[in-house]
């Protein structure tokens, strides 16, 4: 008689998990964080005991497939981040290699040119060497300046790198964190069906 009352309780609230289930069918937004998304997903998940008193949970799994693929295409944004910071990295660090050559280079033709007479010979003219070296320090000037650019540009893509890496860090571990809480409560719900039909058999 115990086991035909807790039948007929829980056939009384299946249409009421089914009811509420539907009225909660709004998806999941895109444009909410991925913590925002798994808050939605419990507070529209179904609380209800059967009729021994056992609480059970229920989650539409329509929204678990659509918060399981955000996770993804967030992992997958953010493994192409970390793609392009890494070659953008790559051609900073090739230009800045390129500079320190062309400067070393300047460096040397003027170690040179400092030697020579007080007039020297550029591009067929005849110019005092003041002047020279105020022109070629002008120019040395000016790719000490791009090199520290490159350089801040390099460091700047750097700690975007470590950001997406930390990023997909976290989110790796709250996507495992769920995993694991989710395969508690299949479990769990899993158990507690064996054992009510372990009762239905007794019965």
């Amino acid at each position: 008689m115990k086991h035909l009352r807790a039948l007929l309780t829980l056939a009384l609230l299946i249409p009421l998990v089914t009811l509420t289930a539907q009225e909660d069918d709004t998806p999941v937004s895109g444009n909410q964080s991925l913590k925002e998304q798994f808050e939605e997903l419990e507070r529209k998940s179904t609380n209800y005991r059967s009729g021994n008193g056992v609480p059970y949970e229920v989650i539409k799994l329509s929204g678990l497939n659509e918060l399981k693929a955000n996770i993804f295409d967030t992992i997958s944004t953010a493994n192409k981040s970390i793609k392009d910071l890494s070659a953008t990295i790559t051609a900073n660090t090739s230009e800045i290699e390129s500079l320190n050559s062309k400067l070393q280079e300047t460096t040397n033709k003027l170690n040179e040119v400092t030697e020579e007479k007080d007039s020297i010979s550029f591009f067929g003219a005849l110019i005092s060497k003041g002047t020279y070296n105020f022109i070629l320090w002008s120019i040395i000037f000016g790719l000490l300046l791009l090199l520290l650019f490159f350089i801040y540009r390099f460091r700047n893509s750097n700690f975007l790198t470590q950001q997406a890496k930390s990023a997909l860090a976290e989110l790796e571990e709250e996507y495992e964190n769920h995993r694991r809480r989710a395969l508690e409560r299949e479990q769990k719900i899993s158990r507690q069906l064996q054992d009510e039909l372990n009762k239905q058999k007794k019965a």
